[in-house]
């Protein structure tokens, strides 16, 4: 259709943006299985080329181009397939009555070679159960016995209209279960949560990829941080009138500093801001949860709260731990530059003083060099001047060759060093 206006090229795509995590209804009795990859950012074709061949695997048509979500009806189960920024989710569901919520996964009937193939690495693998509320309600020791003897925690949600559980172990089948009892769900409703129980599952996978990371660089950090304070002490302790080489020896070192930390920082950065990123939607998701308190268990925000936020908020101070390193380092190399700066001049001064010193002395010398030039050429001119003279006299002419060679000499000294001045007017205005 062609419209009267002129569009802007991202319209259709930030619209479409609305609608790239939408959920898929469900109705109890009804399993599910998800997983979280990490690809990096640069994994999505390898991601779109894995899907393509599960498509075909079960004999389906394939597209050509897939976008950021994928839902499609593979037969025994459906899939819904979400391309993340640094991750990829599958999610099977399949519905009808089970005996047991978390006995053979829906992943148990893909192939296997497929799984195995699966691109990057699996983050979160969960197996979520949907049932529904005519069952006989559970005691709080029939959960723990469900859950293989973990501890259990739990809310009603949606305002009272369902219940999550959990116990956010890895059990022994490789999968975190998580167990959902419909109370007057609508299958919209349904879909929401454990669309966002299964998100908060991925997000607090990626949010605690920070934590080892924290942990790891604390001790270089460490390190640094005490070199640094003996550079700072070290420079201190000089006085003002470093040694040129001591100071050289201390930029040298502040240099490799300064490069050390911003490796470490480099490393680290994306990562930190991320799993701060993916805190943030977790809050987001719990709250969206609407609890309520179910007597004896503790919440799903009590519980997630109680572990990620000390988790988050080691990440955040180990990053301001970097920058306020970068920052000291910068104003240490500051102030060293500084005093270097200062003893350049310094030199710069002194040497000024020593060629203008030089440059007086010569000129000194060049006075003395005319002066004696000056006599040398009057010595020789009224030397030439008697000869002439003493040979007119010899040949009979009536001189007297002493007395006009004391007359010419006051001329001859005069025209040389008028001479010699006119020279080095001359020389010095070509320069």
């Amino acid at each position: 259709m062609s419209l009267p206006f002129r569009e802007h090229p991202l319209r259709h795509t930030v619209t479409d943006e609305l609608h790239a995590r939408t959920f898929e209804p469900l109705r109890a009795p009804e399993r599910v299985s998800y997983l979280a990859a990490v690809s990096g950012e640069r994994g999505s074709g390898r991601n779109v080329e894995h899907l393509k061949r599960l498509l075909a695997h079960y004999g389906l048509p394939v597209p050509e181009t897939v976008d950021q979500h994928y839902w499609i009806d593979l037969g025994p189960m459906r899939l819904r397939w979400e391309r993340h920024t640094e991750f990829v989710t599958y999610t099977f569901s399949k519905r009808g009555a089970f005996e047991h919520p978390f006995a053979d996964p829906l992943l148990d009937e893909l192939p296997q070679d497929w799984l195995r193939d699966l691109p990057g690495e699996v983050i979160t693998a969960t197996s979520l159960a949907i049932e529904t509320c005519d069952l006989p309600e559970r005691t709080n020791e029939e959960l723990v016995a469900l859950f293989d003897g973990n501890p259990v925690i739990g809310s009603e949600v949606v305002g009272g209209a369902g219940r999550a559980w959990s116990d956010h172990k890895i059990h022994a089948d490789g999968y975190s279960w998580v167990l959902l009892r419909d109370c007057g769900l609508s299958d919209n409703q349904a879909g929401r949560l454990a669309k966002r129980v299964l998100e908060i599952n991925a997000y607090r996978g990626m949010a605690l990829l920070g934590f080892p990371l924290a942990r790891g660089v604390s001790g270089p950090l460490s390190e640094a941080d005490r070199r640094l304070a003996m550079v700072a002490l070290r420079l201190s302790s000089q006085g003002a009138s470093g040694q040129p080489a001591f100071e050289n020896e201390l930029l040298a070192e502040l240099t490799s500093l300064a490069a050390e930390i911003e490796a470490v920082s480099a490393r680290t950065t994306y990562r930190f801001d991320a799993s701060r990123a993916y805190y943030q939607m977790i809050q987001q998701r719990l709250d969206q949860l609407r609890q309520n308190r179910i007597e004896g268990l503790q919440t799903l925000s009590e519980f997630l709260d109680a572990r990620l936020a000390p988790a988050i908020a080691t990440c955040e101070s180990t990053q301001r731990r970097q920058h306020d390193l970068a920052e000291r380092a910068a104003r240490i190399t500051s102030l060293l530059r500084a005093r270097v700066d200062v003893s350049l001049q310094e030199q710069n001064r002194r040497l000024l003083e020593s060629m203008d010193r030089r440059a007086q002395m010569q000129v000194r010398l060049q006075e003395t060099v005319e002066g004696l030039s000056v006599i040398a050429i009057g010595y020789y001119g009224v030397g030439l001047i008697g000869y002439a003279l003493k040979g007119l006299e010899s040949g009979g002419f009536p001189i007297d060759a002493g007395l006009w060679m004391g007359i010419a000499l006051p001329f001859v000294i005069g025209f040389a060093w008028f001479g010699l001045r006119r020279i080095k007017k001359r020389l010095s205005g070509s320069t």
